[in-house]
Formats: C-alpha cells, structure tokens, sequence
C-alpha cells in the first residue's frame, strides 16, 4: 500500500494529508471531551456538534494558507515541530472561535489538553511517516545498501549526508566502543564488529565504508583486509583533517587504494635533519619531472630552500611540475627556477650550479625500465653511467656540498642492465668521495614506490579496468613496496646524514608476493580472480614468465651488516667498493662501445666491472668473458 502511496501524484499526495489531518483534529476534539469528562463517549461532545463539525473544517484552510502543506513529509528537518506547534496554536483559536460563535461554555483546561493532542497527533503521524515512507520508496530498490565503521563524528557526518542519497541508504553502523553498540543514530542501529558477517548477510550490504580517520595505517590495513574477506566492497574516509576542518563530505568517500593495504604508519620527520640540507638553501633536483624526483620537489619546497632548480630533460615534465610547485607556493616564498637540461651535459649543468650557488643535489635522473634498458643497453649506459658521470663533475667543480644518488634495491647483485648500470653510478660516487672530493657524495637505495611510473601498480590498474588478463611475470615473484612520499622524505633525511660515500638503505617493510597483490587489486575493484577450475570469476591472472634482467627476489644489502642511523628507518650499508683509477678505466672501455653501438661488448664491461652482475639470460656469454671476469674478480681481490 505504502508503495503505491508513493507512486501518487503530488497533488494527490496532499489531498491525502488534508484529509488525515482533518481526521488528527477531530480525533484531537474527541479525545480532549473523553479525557475532560474520563469516558470514552462524553455526553457533552455529543450534544456540541457545531464544535466537532466546525472546528477541523476553519483550522485546515487556515493552516494550508499558512504553508503548512508545502513541506515534503520525507525530507522534514528536526525543526519541523515548531510548525506543528504553531498549527496547535491557530487550532485552538479556531476551537475558541467556534465556541464563542456558538455560545456554548467550554472547560478553561480543554484548550489546554486539545493543543497537546494536535502536537501529538500531528508530529506523531509526520514523524511516522518521515521514518518509514523511505523504506517503502521505489526508488530505494535501486540504491546501494552500506554499512558505516565507526559511529563517531565522521560516521555520523557521513550518514547525515546520505539522508535522501538517491545513490546510497545507510543500514548499519559498525562501532568498537562497547558502549554505543544497540543505539541508533539518525535511526540506524550501531552494531558490534564481531557480529558484521551476519549483518552483511541479513542486510545484503553491498559496500561498507570505513570513516575511522584517525586510525593508523596498520589498522586501517587490518580492517580493509578482514571486511574484503566478507566478500564486501570497502571504500575509506580520507584522514583527520578533513574532520577537523570541516570537510568531510560525501564527495570524500572513495575506493581503497592498493597503497591503503600495502601501506605501513608513517615515521614523522626529523626536522633537524631535513633542514640541515634544504632549508634556507640552493636546492637542485636532477629529473624534477618524474614520480620521484616530483615528491622530492615538493618534500623540499615544504621545508623552505632559498631556491629550488628544477633540472628535467623532458620539457612537458618540467612544464608540469613547475606549475604544480608555483600553485603550491602561492606565495612565492621560494625561488623556483625550471631548468630545461640534461644530466649528460656536464658543462651547461656546472654553469647552472655555478650561476645560482647549489648547495645540495637530489640526482634522480635515470632510466629505470627493466626491458627497456634491457633492450636499449647503450643508451641505459649513457644515462646512468655517464650521466651521472658528468653531473657529479660538475657538482664537484662547482663546489657543491652535497650530491645523493637516488639508486634502486635492483642494484644489489643485479640480474638487469638497470640494476647494473646503477651499481656502477655508486661505484664512481663512491670512488670520487675516495679520491679525496670536498663533495658530499651519498647514495639512497630503496625498492619500488606505490604508483611510480612503470610500477606495476599503475599496469593491473589499467589492466583491470580493461577486463584482464592481469599479468604476473611468477607465482613466487616478490618485491618491496614503498609509497612515493614516505621514500622521498626519507632520501632527504638520509642525504642530511651523509658523511661521505654512503650507501643508505630504506626500511622497506616486508616483501611482498607480485600474484597476491594482483589479487587484492582485484578484489578492492570489487571484482573476483577467476578460478582456473571452475572458470567462475571476472578477471583472469595470467603467468606470463620472467623477462629478461629480472628475479624473483629483490634485495637491499650487498653484504650482510649493515649500521643503524639516527632514523629508525635508515641503515648504512657498508659495502666494498673500488679505486677510481679502476672505475675510470671501466669508463674508458665504455667509449668506443657506446661511439659504435656495440651493445655485446658494452654488456661484456658491465658484467666485468660490476662485481655480481648475474644477467638472468648469461647464455650468450662465452668462456673468454666468464675467464676475464674471474681475473677482475681477482684483481679486485688483492
């Protein structure tokens, strides 16, 4: 009946509650005689008819004219008693009115109780009707039903939001405080967490949504991780500030990110360390543009630097980043000066150290493709070697105080040409801070970063949203993860503790299996892996075999020791490294392999000069090559 109540037109609607409250104010009448006179059928009522006739029929145009009857009944705000109080007030005056008309003599005290039955009746059957007519709504057959985990100020704001939602209904609350569990709030019951599969179950949940902001990433994790085991969609309330100030709104509700699961609590920074080497001072960031070196620039522009340079070989990148980081500071606080160069010309880098006084270097210009560099050997070495190369010269002519590496966990007993070109840019880091160089020169090693450019993350996103297949190189594939602000505030801290040829390596937290974070990407979409027995499922995880230059397994140290640091999530690696005068003669076998494009034998001076270089497809190498690597291993040696 309700359901089709509320497929009536508008006006018929109305007519409706004419006539119901015509009826609330007779009965009001009625009610106000039998209580007077205790009976349920008082003589004197009957004998007044002009009272109970005439009142209702006065009151009700009254009202209308009043505005009483504009209001939709189902979207009512708390305050909607005050008109019903007003309409108690003009029903008496009109119950008074006709008395006087009439002549007849009523009790002083049946005003009185008749304006208490109007309130009553009136808010009583509009309050009935605001709490069950949206149950009843046709459209609420479409929406999609949510739980809510925390019953706090977010929960509440949000819940509040979604009163009248055409897209959401709110059915529950999930709370841990032991002490709300049975309330409602906004007329949804909170229940205990423990008993949440039941409810999903009985409610048919489609989604919950997660608004404790102020929980820490950890147990942000472990509540993502046991409600996605209901087979329920999780989506997540941003952090505590958007509570404080004010901003929560619907609109901030959004899907769990992968880096939400993956994700570990943040260290705060030390701010001694991270001024020691930006505030105040000539900051220059080599591959401003890419995912890295972008988070650096906008890491240092927080901490204030006199002036940031932005060194980009790529012009749309510089583009980019320069208008991001000039919105940023809006201001103008700090000088930010975009520099269209490459690493690889030593000369125009040195002038431009020079011209504007750098005293700190943030080098994270690289390629860092794995099969690219892998088929584009040369040019990796150009980049990577070289480039770097002509860089720290520059910086070391120029008089720059101190000079980090951005290097890569793929750099420890590498299996790719990347990693190998990356362990030989420590390699003459390390040996120009031997030869006695008056730079600081340090190197940060770290994993991959959530969201990078060529990280896997960014590849399932796309290949999810595309139907699948998800493509995973190896079951037992692993890596480290990291998210790209948490590692660029740590390269800046462990560049302030450099003293010279340091290798500092980032906690990564623990590896993680390449298959299952396919199969969690897959799951926070809301779809399901695709069971190779059944074939029931949405979206396929394909194996497709390991490319060339990568392993299973990433690693952090080269050897086994490694010291701790003032920061809790810094180490020093204390790893061997060789002279200058053979890092240099490397550098010279390079050249004419590079001048010719003789991509074999510049492979050949990679796998001799980088101790532990294991490309994961050595079958093309020959004896010779393997005899000539024992001799430098050797040589190396004594």
């Amino acid at each position: 009946m309700f359901l089709k109540l509320n497929r009536l037109p508008r006006y018929l609607k109305k007519l409706i509650v004419l006539f119901v409250d015509f009826l609330i104010l007779w009965l009001a009448l009625w009610s106000s005689f039998a209580m007077r006179y205790d009976t349920w059928w008082p003589e004197n009522f009957v004998k007044y008819v002009e009272i109970w006739a005439l009142a209702p029929v006065l009151t009700i145009p009254v009202l209308y004219a009043l505005g009483l009857y504009k209001a939709v009944i189902r979207y009512l705000s708390p305050h909607f008693l005050i008109p019903i109080l007003r309409s108690a007030v003009i029903a008496v005056l009109m119950f008074a009115l006709v008395a006087i008309m009439t002549h007849i003599q009523i009790p002083r005290p049946l005003y009185i109780v008749y304006g208490v039955n109007v309130v009553l009746l009136m808010g009583g059957t509009r309050l009935l009707a605001k709490m069950y007519l949206p149950d009843v709504n046709v459209q609420d057959c479409n929406k999609r039903r949510i739980g809510l985990y925390g019953a706090g100020k977010a929960g509440t704001q949000i819940a509040h939001a979604l009163l009248g939602s055409p897209e959401y209904r709110v059915m529950a609350f999930f709370d841990d405080n032991s002490e709300i569990q049975g309330w409602e709030i906004l007329g949804v019951r909170v229940f205990s967490p423990d008993r949440m599969a039941d409810i999903v179950a009985k409610y048919q949940l489609h989604e919950v949504v997660l608004c404790i902001p102020s929980a820490t990433r950890c147990r942000r994790r472990e509540l993502i991780e046991r409600m996605a085991a209901m087979g329920v969609d999780v989506k997540i309330l941003p952090g505590i500030p958007n509570i404080v100030s004010g901003k929560v709104r619907v609109d901030d509700i959004r899907q769990v990110e992968i880096e939400d699961v993956l994700g570990r609590d943040p260290v705060e920074p030390d701010a001694a360390l991270i001024g020691k080497s930006i505030t105040g001072k000539v900051v220059l960031v080599s591959g401003a543009g890419g995912s890295i070196g972008s988070e650096l620039c906008r890491q240092i522009l927080d901490r204030q630097p006199e002036t940031l340079l932005l060194l980009e070989a790529n012009e749309y990148a510089l583009y980019n980043i320069e208008r991001e980081l000039r919105r940023r500071d809006s201001q103008g606080r700090v000088a930010i000066v975009p520099v269209l160069c490459s690493v690889q010309n030593g000369k125009r880098c040195q002038k431009i150290m020079e011209a504007h006084g750098v005293q700190s270097i943030f080098h994270a210009a690289a390629y860092k493709h794995v099969p690219i560099v892998e088929q584009n050997i040369c040019e990796g070495i150009r980049n990577n070697i070289f480039g770097t190369l002509a860089f720290a010269q520059a910086a070391e002519r120029a008089g720059v105080a101190r000079f980090t590496l951005i290097s890569t966990d793929k750099a420890v007993r590498p299996t790719s040409a990347m990693g190998a070109t990356k362990r030989f840019a420590e390699l003459i880091l390390q040996g120009m801070h031997e030869s006695g160089s008056k730079t600081v020169f340090s190197m940060v090693r770290f994993g991959n970063v959530l969201g990078s450019s060529g990280s896997v993350i960014p590849l399932f996103r796309e290949q999810i949203r595309q139907g699948g297949p998800v493509t995973v190189t190896h079951e037992e594939m692993t890596r480290y993860f990291m998210t790209i602000p948490e590692a660029a505030q740590l390269v800046v801290q462990a560049s302030a503790m450099a003293s010279g040829g340091d290798v500092f390596v980032l906690d990564m937290g623990e590896p993680v299996r390449i298959y299952d974070l396919a199969a969690k990407m897959i799951h926070l979409s809301g779809l399901s892996v695709i069971d190779p027995d059944t074939g029931r499922g949405d979206v396929e995880i394909r194996i497709t075999g390991v490319r060339p230059g990568e392993k299973l397994y990433e690693e952090l140290l080269i050897g086994d020791n490694a010291l701790a640091t003032d920061h809790p999530r810094i180490s020093r690696a204390m790893e061997e490294s060789i002279d200058w005068k053979r890092v240099d003669a490397f550098l010279k076998e390079f050249e004419p392999a590079l001048d010719n494009q003789d991509a074999e034998s510049a492979r050949r001076i990679l796998l001799r000069g980088v101790r532990g270089f294991r490309p994961a497809d050595a079958t093309h190498f020959d004896a010779a090559t393997r005899r000539q690597e024992v001799v430098e291993v050797l040589d190396q040696a004594s």
